[in-house]
């Protein structure tokens, strides 16, 4: 589906992050609806290296780009020169830029910090150079402990949204001086969906519970998830929200929810009820307490506004489209493992 009356056919369009998981369903959407448009593919790709909490520094994978046909490219955003060479190679229209450490529970701040912060700064500058509208990933992790979810009322509990919270204060400094190209930030809230599953441990409940009841176990749940209550988005409308930030009526920065807040007992239930099961759900305790929100609910009246985004899938709609892939998934990369 084609969500903007702008013909990207003869465009060039820079993914950083674009074997990861939105990176990459961005990549196929364009190559889906736009086949003569100029994709560029840019990830650091996944190596053996860990970070202190175990998980992978990197999580992009050549699995999520099977099938794209465009340029892809390996680098790091922490890298000048791997930079310069984009910058000088090609000369962008639209970069989004997804590549991020998107691990909540990773505690090397520097690291965060320099790819996150530094390096979005550096990449803005290209956008700027190149008359390039630059849209990017925030996160509804800035919030933190908020009871307010709207621009300016962040608390941010963790490193990782006080990064993104930094890159949208750079965003807005560069909006304040009359940047000569649209900048959006969208603040994504819980995003889950087709080629999530790579992100190992940190993907969606929504593909845990599935994998785990396909197994013949019983779903596992933290306690009190009946009151642990997010804002869930679907894949699909994550990338409508990028593709209608490419002509917004203002810069700013914008939630990218339902703006209706669910529980992960709710979608144990609705991923067991697609699944045609009816186990018993086993609860663990919470290892996260402290730097894990317990609620989040994305106001989205002035994302409607400023992109003309509009929802389309419920949680139930969304997972009902997600149980195929789920599967398939199971079956290819999970059931003899």
């Amino acid at each position: 589906m084609k969500y903007s009356n702008i013909d990207f056919n003869s465009k060039t369009i820079l993914i950083t992050g674009g074997a990861g998981f939105i990176g990459s369903s961005l990549a196929f959407h364009f190559q889906k609806n736009y086949p003569d448009c100029t994709i560029v593919v840019f990830d650091k790709f996944r190596s053996g290296r860990t970070l202190s909490n175990g998980n992978l520094e990197s999580f992009g994978t050549y699995k999520n780009l099977i099938g794209f046909d465009g340029i892809v490219i390996s680098g790091d955003i922490n890298d000048k020169e791997d930079l310069k060479n984009l910058e000088v190679s090609y000369t962008f229209d639209y970069i989004f830029h997804e590549a991020a450490i998107s691990d909540t529970t990773v505690t090397e701040q520097d690291l965060m910090i320099s790819t996150n912060v530094n390096a979005y700064e550096d990449l803005l500058k290209i956008a700027i150079k190149h008359k390039a509208n630059m849209i990017y990933a925030s996160s509804a992790a800035t919030y933190g402990d908020s009871d307010t979810f709207e621009v300016g009322h962040e608390t941010p509990n963790n490193v990782y949204g006080f990064s993104k919270l930094m890159m949208d204060n750079i965003t807005k400094k560069y909006i304040k001086h009359n940047c000569s190209i649209s900048i959006v930030g969208l603040r994504y809230f819980n995003v889950y969906g087709q080629r999530e599953f790579y992100k190992n441990k940190t993907a969606s409940t929504v593909i845990q519970f599935g994998h785990q009841i396909l197994a013949g176990n019983a779903p596992k749940l933290f306690e009190g998830s009946d009151k642990i209550l997010r804002d869930f988005i679907y894949i699909e409308d994550v990338i409508q929200a990028n593709i209608k930030a490419c002509s917004p009526k203002q810069s700013g920065i914008y939630n990218v929810g339902t703006g209706k807040s669910r529980s992960f007992q709710d979608i144990s239930d609705i991923v067991q009820k697609e699944l045609n099961t009816s186990y018993q759900t086993q609860y663990i305790p919470n290892p996260f307490i402290g730097q894990y929100q317990f609620f989040t609910q994305a106001v989205i009246d002035t994302t409607k506004d400023a992109l003309g985004y509009e929802p389309k899938y419920s949680l139930e709609d969304g997972i009902k489209a997600y149980i195929p892939n789920i599967k398939e998934i199971y079956e290819s990369e999970v059931k003899n493992d």
